[in-house]
């Protein structure tokens, strides 16, 4: 018999203020609708408020907040029908002189679901007094995908009273740790709780590679956690990137790369927005465009600088937020290339979207990726400006776009049906 779980939707829920879905947001939804749709076997939702701590939910109110997240953030829109994506392609069809008289951010601001939200606690009532210490079924695996909220004292103190329920914890990557430069001030010292939290608790976790195994391994044995189990599991790509559709047509000829990725500097975005600068002046009107797909994140005050004031850039690059997952989709397939010139990543999810679709990836020269794509893409050093200057010019300037293609081709990455089988053997293993 299989043990039922009881899977953590806190962070999932706080998503309805996000215009748009990051790598974790796109794994936790994944696995809560693996987790909580089906029927068959014992499933539970639990939700955690700081006033009242963990709280079961019923199903039906966490297939509605799951059901209200996948809308709000547009993972089924067809790009044909979102306002967004026609402004991009607009912007990518028009000549220099008429875009740089366009805007140069385009926010897709989808507040449908705030709605939802009141719904939701009409129909389900505000989820208090139901404590999952009494709730969760017998001998349950408890599941935590977000690595929120780890780094609170307490949060999980229910567990303590229920040594027959069995915590795997998802850790993304340990990067606030290994390059605390890259991140607020604060964070390091909040993932060293989290890491804690996970050895106090865990039975398990996974990973999606085997350089985040081999940093959560040392970790746990510095907290003096030697044996717990650490599964890898490469990421699936969502299904709509395994759709073999037509492209657009009408971003066929379009000039243009992309990136995915928040704006912050551990992606690497100042060194690119040089790069583009220096294209423009080599090459005017005839260099090719970059679309910047992804929220602000922080310390982004140069690249924000950049962007919104420097004049060889005001035709040629486009600052997009809220694009959705089908119109990512549909960009990438007419894309020369996706760029990834991160110094430090967990996984690099876009990398194995493009891959998906057969779109060239030109990415920074580091493990993971060296992991997760293999011989697959272009790799440059992060610190390489003039290297990514050479290959982008080169890409742009090449007028036979189907050869590129043909060299990315092929997606490793497991789907989502064989993803998830091999993930439910192992938790039924623990």
């Amino acid at each position: 018999m299989k043990r039922p779980v009881a899977y953590d939707i806190t962070r999932l829920t706080t998503r309805v203020w996000s215009r748009t879905p990051n790598g974790i947001d796109r794994v936790d939804l994944a696995y809560a609708e693996h987790f909580l749709k089906p029927r068959g076997m014992q499933r539970s939702a639990l939700l955690y408020l700081r006033a009242f701590g963990y709280r079961s939910l019923t199903r039906g109110g966490a297939f509605d907040v799951i059901e209200g997240i996948g809308a709000h953030l547009g993972e089924a829109d067809d790009p044909e029908q979102d306002p967004a994506y026609l402004r991009i392609r607009n912007w990518l069809r028009a000549s220099a002189a008429e875009t740089n008289l366009a805007p140069r951010r385009i926010a897709n601001a989808r507040k449908k679901f705030i709605a939802g939200m009141a719904s939701w606690v009409y129909r389900h009532g505000p989820p208090v007094g139901r404590s999952p210490a009494r709730r969760v079924p017998d001998g349950a695996l408890y599941l935590n995908v977000s690595q929120y909220p780890l780094a609170i004292e307490g949060a999980l103190d229910f567990l303590d009273k229920r040594p027959d329920i069995k915590p795997v914890f998802f850790i993304h990557d340990l990067l606030p740790l290994e390059a605390p430069e890259y991140f607020r001030p604060a964070e390091q010292a909040r993932h060293k709780r989290r890491m804690a939290t996970v050895a106090r608790f865990g039975a398990a976790a996974i990973v999606s590679t085997h350089v985040v195994k081999d940093a959560l391994s040392e970790a746990l044995r510095q907290l003096g956690k030697d044996a717990m189990p650490i599964y890898v599991a490469p990421l699936p790509v969502a299904p709509v990137f395994t759709l073999r559709e037509a492209g657009d047509d009408e971003l066929a000829g379009c000039d243009y790369f992309l990136m995915c990725g928040t704006l912050e500097p551990r992606k690497n975005h100042l060194m690119i927005l040089n790069v583009w600068r220096e294209l423009v002046n080599r090459y005017g009107e005839a260099a090719p465009k970059l679309v910047l797909v992804g929220a602000r994140g922080w310390e982004n005050e140069n690249i924000i600088d950049l962007l919104e004031r420097s004049l060889p850039l005001r035709a040629h690059v486009l600052e997009v937020a809220g694009l959705t997952t089908p119109a990512f989709k549909r960009l990438l397939k007419g894309a020369r290339a996706l760029l990834m010139p991160s110094f430090a990543e967990g996984y690099g999810l876009p990398i194995a979207e493009a891959l998906a679709v057969g779109a060239p990836v030109l990415a920074s020269d580091i493990p993971v990726f060296r992991e997760i794509a293999g011989d697959r893409f272009s790799p440059l050093s992060p610190i390489d400006g003039e290297g990514w200057l050479k290959a982008v010019a080169t890409m742009s300037a090449d007028t036979r776009p189907a050869s590129p293609r043909a060299l990315a081709n092929g997606n490793a990455a497991p789907g989502m049906k064989d993803y998830f089988e091999s993930v439910d053997d192992f938790l039924q293993s623990i």
